[in-house]
């Protein structure tokens, strides 16, 4: 169930930011309330057009007394829907809407950790349950009313073929 993006088979780091990077950072640091209040209203129309899926997808909450800066829209499958997330991903895909998976999944369930002594508490059902069914969808700032609508409509279409 990984993405072989984001299958992990070494420990490593590269905690380095280029010249380039650092550059491009301060630049972008004038325009991140911007950012921030973009990708929060694309967050808040997302969810509340799928709010009439909750039958088929777990929304995120946000957590009491917070304010997010969203990456995306994280959507896991609940258990027992009629499909599975990489049909609903390739039918997003397919329509132009792009999706990722969640990073490394349950990385206890990573090749790296097969020969890493590690502890672990309880059977991990719900990071598996996560690894297997979650995705995001993006908020990016550049997305406008006009690409929601049909991020929201390409869900429609896919959830009344059911």
């Amino acid at each position: 169930s990984y993405d072989h993006k984001y299958t992990y088979t070494h420990a490593g780091y590269n905690l380095k930011a280029t010249d380039m990077q650092a550059a491009v950072g301060l630049v972008q640091l004038g325009r991140l309330a911007r950012f921030v209040k973009a990708r929060r209203e694309n967050f808040d129309a997302l969810k509340a057009g799928l709010k009439r899926f909750e039958e088929f997808l777990i929304l995120p909450e946000v957590t009491a007394d917070s304010e997010a800066s969203w990456f995306g829209l994280p959507l896991t499958v609940r258990e027992g829907a009629p499909f599975k997330r990489e049909a609903l991903t390739s039918h997003l895909a397919a329509a132009k809407v792009g999706t990722r998976l969640l990073f490394g999944g349950n990385i206890a369930r990573q090749p790296y950790f097969k020969g890493v002594p590690h502890r672990q508490v309880g059977d991990l059902t719900n990071a598996d349950r996560v690894m297997r069914g979650t995705f995001w969808v993006g908020v990016h700032p550049g997305i406008d009313a006009a690409r929601r609508a049909h991020m929201l409509a390409s869900f429609a279409t896919f959830f009344k073929a059911l």
